[in-house]
């Protein structure tokens, strides 16, 4: 499994990073404009991302413009909904606005920080994601 993982907190990226070496390959961006980046060179190399980790509130990009992007994406490259990354996204807001707007972009998961080794593997089996052999 391929896992990209966006925050612009060094100590986050870094310790997610680590819990989820076991799921597979784990690539960082420190912000929304970065994983886009990222994301459409994963396609561009055909190994695309099976997971992206995705915090809301970050500069130059915010994860909420991110996943539009990466949903814009998909839908122009004929990868049907549903069937496209996965992502979970993740801040500090806990605000019902910002949770229906990370739904409403169509993401499959939202973790509120500090995040929880335990809960975020609960949330990548619940999305059908398995860890690499």
């Amino acid at each position: 499994m391929r896992i990209l993982i966006v925050d612009d907190d060094f100590a986050i990226r870094k310790i997610i990073s680590i819990w989820l070496r076991k799921y597979g390959e784990c690539v960082i961006a420190e912000n929304g404009k970065e994983a886009v980046s990222a994301f459409e060179k994963a396609h561009a190399e055909t190994k695309p991302f099976d997971l992206i980790c995705l915090d809301i509130m970050m500069p130059v990009m915010n994860g909420i413009d991110a996943l539009k992007a990466i949903r814009k994406f998909e839908h122009e490259h004929s990868i049907v909904s549903g069937s496209g990354v996965k992502v979970i996204m993740a801040t500090a807001a806990a605000s019902p606005k910002s949770i229906m707007g990370a739904f409403n972009e169509q993401c499959e998961a939202y973790l509120v920080k500090p995040i929880d080794e335990e809960e975020l593997f609960a949330t990548i089996e619940k999305l059908g994601l398995k860890a690499s052999e």
